[in-house]
């Protein structure tokens, strides 16, 4: 490093082993104009403590793996520079997630949630004849095919790398741990959006629930930490549209 500069930080410490509560532990990081948060990690566990324990893996704000808190604030840690604090920084694990050890959290419900909403093309095949696949390989390609118009309209949604900082800044996730979340219900919205899925019904199903979009109450803040400019909270406030949609459509469908 040239021009170097030292700065304390305060790094959440827990083995859950040996240790009856989460501690704060100090140390000192040289750092210049280029050094990450992840860099001065990596340099305090290979100089001053192999034991700290935190997630990371592509460096490129691509995987989402080294969410955790700065000075309170929901950050991905190849995305925060030492050169925008001010001598001091202080590093947790992300908010609202249990802790399994030092700075890496329980993401099981996460991970449940995005399982659940279906994140993936659901029934797109083209229709049989007799009970045999359709001949026509143009009527099977046309079943794939999508204009820009169609694509823009989900586009930024799809835009999400799971990386958990909106379930941090979500104050409604913090209260109610079962909140299905913001991230799942904006890749739910996201497979709505697109014209080559067909499985708007099953995923509203959880959109509709006790735990999807209406326990949303728009604090915003999960746009506001989305480091890929996602929104989140437009995501969520468009599936609460189609909720109300199907509230009213399911009002004014004949009785049997």
């Amino acid at each position: 490093m040239t021009n170097q500069s030292k700065m304390t930080v305060e790094v959440l410490r827990y083995n859950p082993e040996q240790d009856n509560e989460p501690f704060l532990a100090k140390y000192e990081v040289p750092y210049d104009s280029q050094t990450s948060l992840l860099d001065a990690l990596g340099y305090i566990k290979d100089e001053l403590e192999p034991e700290l324990s935190y997630r990371w893996s592509c460096r490129m704000a691509i995987c989402g793996s080294c969410g955790m808190m700065v000075n309170g604030k929901p950050k991905l840690a190849c995305k925060t520079f030492l050169r925008d604090y001010s001598g001091y920084m202080r590093i947790e694990p992300l908010a609202n997630f249990p802790i399994e050890r030092d700075l890496v959290v329980d993401l099981s419900h996460f991970i449940e949630s995005l399982e659940s909403i279906k994140p993936y093309i659901i029934d797109n095949k083209a229709p049989e004849l007799d009970g045999k696949p359709h001949p026509s390989a143009e009527l099977a390609k046309s079943r794939t095919k999508q204009t820009p118009a169609q694509l823009e309209k989900y586009r930024t949604f799809s835009m999400c790398i799971n990386c958990g900082l909106c379930y941090a800044a979500c104050p409604q996730f913090g209260l109610n741990p079962e909140f299905v979340g913001p991230a799942a219900l904006t890749l739910a919205h996201r497979y709505n959006l697109d014209n080559r899925d067909n499985g708007k019904a099953e995923r509203m199903k959880i959109l509709n629930g006790k735990n999807g979009v209406w326990s949303c109450t728009f604090v915003g803040y999960c746009s506001e930490v989305c480091p890929k400019h996602v929104g989140p909270a437009s995501a969520v406030n468009q599936g609460k549209i189609e909720s109300a949609k199907d509230y009213v459509f399911a009002m004014l469908k004949p009785q049997k």
